[in-house]
Formats: C-alpha cells, sequence, structure tokens
C-alpha cells in the first residue's frame, strides 16, 4: 500500500477526563495531530472517524464530533467498530485515488458510559441477555477455554499481568500505574472464574489521532516528514455463539495478521521487529502469544498495551501510534534500536470476536 502517516497525537490518558467535554478531547487531539504533520484543517480533502454511540452516550454521536473532528465541509465517513478498523478504512480510502490527505480521529470515554453498561446491551435480547453475559463473563470464559488448551492458569496469568505493568511502567505516555505485587494479583476478587479483578486492564478515557497521505501527494510536497508507511491490513469477525471452538481457535486474530503479513509481503509473524498486542486481559497475553505458535516477533508489547491506557474501542489504534513511534525512533526510553517492521492489532466484542492488525513499516 502507498499510504503514510506523516502526523499523529495521542491525547494524555486519564481513568476520567473529567475536566473536558468530549467535543473538546476530540478537538484537542485533531488539532494536535495536524500541527504534528505541519498541515492546516483547509489543506486535507478527508476525515475518518471511529467511535462508538452506545460509549459515547448518544445517539449517531459524530452529528455532535464530525465538527470537532475536523469534518466541517470536508468529505466524513465514520467507523463503528474499533478505533484500528478506523485506520483500515483511512487507508483504503486514500488507497481508492480518490483522496490524498486525511485526517483519521478515534476517542472514547467509557467513564461517561460505563462499558459493562454498555456491553450488556450487546447480548442477544432473548436468551444471553437474560442469563446476565457481559465482557467480563465472556473474557472469564474464554480465560477458561484458552487455559485448558494452551496450557497456561491462572498463576501464568499473574506473571503475565506483572511483566505487562512493568513494560507499561517504562512507558511515558501510559498511565504510569503502580506495579502491583504477584500476591495482590493473585488473592484479587475473582469476577468471572479464572479470571481476577486484577487480570483486568484498567479501563481509560483517551483518545488518538492520525493525519495521513498518499504517495502523490508526499511527492508534491517534498518537505512533509513520513513517520511510517502502512503496509498491509487485515481483519476478520468470528461467529457470535461462544462455543469451545469459537472461544479457542483465535482463527480471527491469526488470519486477521496473516492478511496483514501477506499485504505487505511478509511470510511470518517473526518477520516483524515488534507486535502491540490488544490484550484486555493477562489470559488474552498468553493466549495471543500462544497463537503466534513460536513464530513470534522479537519484541511484544512493548508500550505495555492495555496496561499502559486502555481507552477501550481505541485501544487498537493506540497501539498503531506507539508502533509509528518505535519506527519513527520517537518512542523515547523504550525505543527498540534498529526497528523495520511493526504490526498493531485492536480486537473488539464478547471475546474478542473481532479482530484487526495493521502492519507497518519505517520510511
Amino acid at each position: 500500500m502507498d499510504v503514510f502517516v506523516i502526523g499523529q497525537a495521542v491525547h494524555e490518558p486519564a481513568a476520567r477526563i473529567g475536566g473536558k467535554r468530549l467535543e473538546e478531547i476530540v478537538f484537542d487531539v485533531a488539532h494536535a495531530a495536524l500541527a504534528d504533520a505541519a498541515v492546516s484543517r483547509r489543506e486535507i480533502d478527508h476525515v475518518t472517524i471511529a467511535g462508538c454511540d452506545e460509549l459515547d452516550g448518544r445517539s449517531i454521536s459524530s452529528m455532535l464530533l464530525a465538527a470537532p473532528a475536523g469534518a466541517q465541509l470536508r468529505d466524513e465517513m465514520k467507523c463503528t467498530d474499533s478505533g484500528l478498523t478506523g485506520l483500515c478504512l483511512e487507508a483504503m480510502r486514500i488507497e481508492s485515488g480518490i483522496f490524498d490527505l486525511g485526517l483519521l480521529v478515534s476517542w472514547s470515554k467509557p467513564s461517561t458510559a460505563p462499558l459493562e453498561d454498555v456491553m450488556r446491551m450487546r447480548c442477544e435480547p432473548f436468551y444471553t441477555r437474560p442469563v446476565g453475559l457481559n465482557m467480563t463473563i465472556t473474557d472469564g470464559l474464554f480465560a477458561q477455554a484458552a487455559g485448558e488448551k494452551y496450557g497456561f492458569d491462572e498463576f501464568s496469568a499473574d506473571e503475565a499481568v506483572l511483566d505487562a505493568y512493568r513494560r507499561a511502567g517504562a512507558n511515558p505516555r501510559g498511565m504510569r500505574h503502580s506495579v502491583p505485587g504477584v500476591e495482590a494479583i493473585a488473592t484479587s476478587p475473582y469476577v468471572a472464574a479464572p479470571l481476577r479483578q486484577a487480570h483486568q486492564a484498567p479501563i481509560t478515557d483517551g483518545a488518538v489521532a492520525m493525519v495521513c497521505c498518499s504517495e502523490r501527494w508526499l511527492k508534491r510536497n517534498p518537505r512533509a516528514r513520513p513517520l511510517a508507511r502502512v503496509a498491509g491490513i487485515g481483519w476478520r469477525n468470528e461467529e457470535y455463539d461462544l462455543g469451545a471452538n469459537r472461544l479457542t481457535s483465535l482463527n480471527a486474530f491469526t488470519n486477521a495478521l496473516s492478511d496483514a503479513l501477506r499485504m505487505a509481503g511478509l511470510a511470518k509473524p517473526s518477520d516483524l521487529d515488534l507486535i502491540e498486542l490488544d490484550s484486555q486481559t493477562g489470559f488474552h497475553e498468553l493466549a495471543f502469544r500462544a497463537a503466534l505458535n513460536g513464530n513470534a516477533p522479537a519484541a511484544i508489547s512493548t508500550s505495555g498495551g492495555a496496561f499502559a491506557q486502555n481507552p477501550y474501542f481505541c485501544t487498537g489504534l493506540i497501539n498503531a501510534a506507539e508502533a509509528i513511534l518505535q519506527l519513527s525512533d520517537g518512542a523515547g526510553p523504550i525505543q527498540i534500536p534498529g526497528i523495520k517492521k511493526a504490526a498493531a492489532h485492536g480486537s473488539h466484542g464478547f471475546a474478542q470476536q473481532g479482530n484487526v492488525a495493521v502492519v507497518l513499516e519505517r520510511v
């Protein structure tokens, strides 16, 4: 693909961003991304927004948020699956040849509309909703099934969480959560056995924006500074029903990643220098690593992933932003020397029903 990221911005995360309206958060991150790219809003020819009406606590939230995202009097398209799906949509819009310079903006403020309240409403209304199924319970079902298949238990998840917090603690762009002791993790309350409360990545508020362009735009603007090239994209959705195979196969994850690698001309995940995984729990981290089947890149989730910051809807796009910082030598104290190829992963839905992967390259 001939799509490049020339600027980006990530809003400072918080458990609750209480001093700003959502419109202000979106405006600030969009403005910062344009400034990072050294372009003005009048120069862009389209805007892609990625947001969730339910998590925004309002119907058709783009009616209020499109303008702060920079879309007034610009061609606008909205993605509702996840922030990283928004990057796929943005890349396809530019690759179509119709557009040359675009702004992608994604946000999530779960402190306004609690995530579990939203997810319960996404259950099938006649069977699973009365049972009380929610995201935590489906993650617990996944943890139990994946642990049995891949041979790990909650004690392994304790160590995986501890390792994630240590990595996140070195990331200056994260929440800098205090690193819990393994005993504190292991004795935290069960939320859906074998999943404990401390196995879950803390939910945060946040937002992210990127400025993307075509190769022909770069040729017309030689002073522009590309941060990374989008080399491959892929996404897959699993079936809705939570049967044993659906919970343990991780087909959507492996196939989405394979599609993105193939488009980028890479044979296997180990051809990457880094992958940033969307691991919402310690069990997810272990399962995704196991699904890589010995072909993992040298570095996995150097940023700390969701344990650094976790604005749920756009965590996958935050992963892409971290990968781009690595590829442009802007990752600071967690910089990987000589990195050339990286991938970002995002997931959404019950027990990661949907998975998205984007492969990025150094320019």
